[in-house]
């Protein structure tokens, strides 16, 4: 396969966040410096410039319907705009700490969870909030900027936070643990202890896992609904770096200058050897497409590749950025991979066989 270049566009700063809206149409690319730049997916022009954050930007997050998007800053604001326009809506206060991490609450037309792990049903469209963390505190924002919900402080500062795949809980990781969220009662439905710093956390799609990336250095698997946990170690680095493929089966971690494929299929990865994908400097970030199965991983120096786990010689495509890349994000068809660079670069890569 190849990696063509679609086009490239400049920002003031490194790209510390990058998302596509959900009908794949803008990339909304958020610079450290503060401003904010929405892209037409076709051709790269800006369709909107957003001043952003004056102190500096940390986070971004689309609306699932794809009319808004809502901005995290060192200003300690979480800022909503109109997608449509490029105008700013409303900006929430949330007590003058970093917000750090945005998540709106999926309402994705999919089964429920276990009822003990979160609602009886998928939640509507008019229930998405937006879940929003700034130091200890996690607030609950409506789509006008209001706040629904203030969370009891989490003991240590939150270090990542990742929603259920069908809404009903949002986990929410810090020095110590995780714990699960109930998204209608705003109670906590579970709490897993983790004795050191936890740096990332993700879902499989079928919400049979939870994954942590984590400081000692390690990756530790829960299995919320059968209370089950593993841990796997050996690592180099920290993992800060975590990807779940569509089917739930591949669980791609980097913490190395290998991109770890654990088979997280039946009873899990536990006494099942990895798949090793080597790159020569340190894997900086991780994605696996939405509903096919490549993965891109990028590394410290420049290198972007794709690759396909369940291939015998899985190595796709390779190419060579300027830069260490900041953020990998499939376009919602999987046609086009968008790379956040540290040089402020944004590249749209177009896959083609």
């Amino acid at each position: 396969m190849q990696l063509i270049k679609h086009w490239a566009a400049t920002l003031d700063d490194y790209a510390i966040d990058l998302a596509w809206s959900p009908d794949g149409t803008q990339l909304a690319a958020v610079s450290a410096a503060g401003p904010v730049s929405l892209f037409d997916a076709k051709d790269g022009a800006v369709r909107h410039a957003l001043p952003g954050h004056e102190d500096g930007a940390n986070c971004l997050a689309w609306h699932p319907a794809g009319e808004s998007l809502a901005t995290g800053g060192q200003d300690g604001l979480v800022k909503l705009w109109d997608a449509r326009t490029g105008q700013h809506v409303v900006s929430a206060e949330t007590g003058g700490a970093w917000v750090e991490h945005l998540g709106w609450r999926p309402f994705e037309n999919s089964p429920p969870p276990p009822s003990h792990i979160s609602g009886e049903a998928a939640p509507s469209p008019h229930t998405s909030w937006l879940a929003a963390a700034a130091g200890r505190q996690l607030l609950a924002l409506r789509a006008d900027g209001s706040v629904l919900h203030t969370f009891k402080p989490a003991p240590k500062s939150i270090s990542a936070v990742a929603w259920h795949p069908q809404g009903g809980c949002v986990a929410v990781s810090y020095f110590g643990g995780v714990c699960l969220w109930d998204a209608d009662d705003f109670v906590p439905q579970k709490e897993f202890p983790y004795n050191n710093g936890i740096q990332a956390l993700v879902w499989s799609p079928d919400a049979r896992w939870l994954v942590s990336g984590n400081q000692d250095p390690s990756v530790h698997l829960w299995m919320p609904g059968e209370d089950i946990e593993l841990q796997m170690s050996g690592y180099e680095t920290k993992v800060k770096d975590l990807a779940f493929d569509h089917t739930s089966r591949w669980l791609a971690t980097g913490g190395s200058s290998e991109c770890c494929i654990w088979d997280c299929a039946g009873a899990g990865p536990e006494g099942r050897e990895p798949a090793m994908l080597p790159h020569g400097a340190k894997i900086c970030a991780v994605a696996f497409q939405n509903a096919h199965g490549l993965l891109a991983s990028a590394s410290s120096d420049g290198a972007v590749m794709i690759w396909s786990p369940d291939r015998a010689k899985p190595l796709r495509a390779t190419v060579k950025m300027p830069a260490a890349a900041t953020k990998l994000v499939w376009s919602p068809d999987d046609s086009f991979l968008a790379i956040g660079s540290e040089q402020g670069v944004v590249y749209v890569l177009k896959c083609e066989s």
